[in-house]
């Protein structure tokens, strides 16, 4: 009776030692999947502007710099200059953030303030996480 107290105990001990260390997993892993999912974001953004820059692709309006006026139009594609019926797509769909399951994201344009979340709304600049949590490292990770 006495062993096997003492195993039960053990195995308490060992199950309340391996959660932390599961939870940490957890997070890391979505944490990684954020990092790729904003890097995937902002090489399409990059890849527009590019396009844009080079006369590849049409001004999305007067006040977009060259950058993408909406995320649909990374997915939706746009008609590339000189060529009929063709279209230069950025990404296949817009990434769900892992942080907060949803494919919404928060929005720069390239005349908001570097540190703003209001977006102005004349076009995408960069993109950051809606998500108000800290990431393991202590940072926010609408601050990445």
């Amino acid at each position: 009776m006495v062993e096997m107290a003492v195993v039960a105990a053990m195995i308490t001990i060992l199950t309340a030692m391996a959660i932390p260390v599961a939870r940490y997993a957890l997070k890391r892993q979505d944490e990684l999947e954020l990092r790729y999912e904003l890097r995937l974001l902002r090489n399409a953004i990059d890849k527009y502007k590019q396009y844009s820059d080079a006369g590849l692709i049409p001004l999305a309006g007067v006040d977009t710099e060259g950058f993408p006026k909406d995320l649909d139009s990374l997915v939706t594609g746009v008609d590339l200059i000189g060529q009929l019926n063709k279209k230069m797509k950025f990404l296949r769909k817009v990434p769900i953030d892992p942080m907060t399951k949803k494919a919404e994201w928060g929005l720069r344009s390239f005349q908001d303030e570097p540190d703003s979340f209001a977006w102005g709304g004349q076009n995408i600049y960069d993109v950051y996480t809606l998500s108000t949590g800290r990431a393991i490292d202590g940072t926010y990770y609408k601050d990445w």
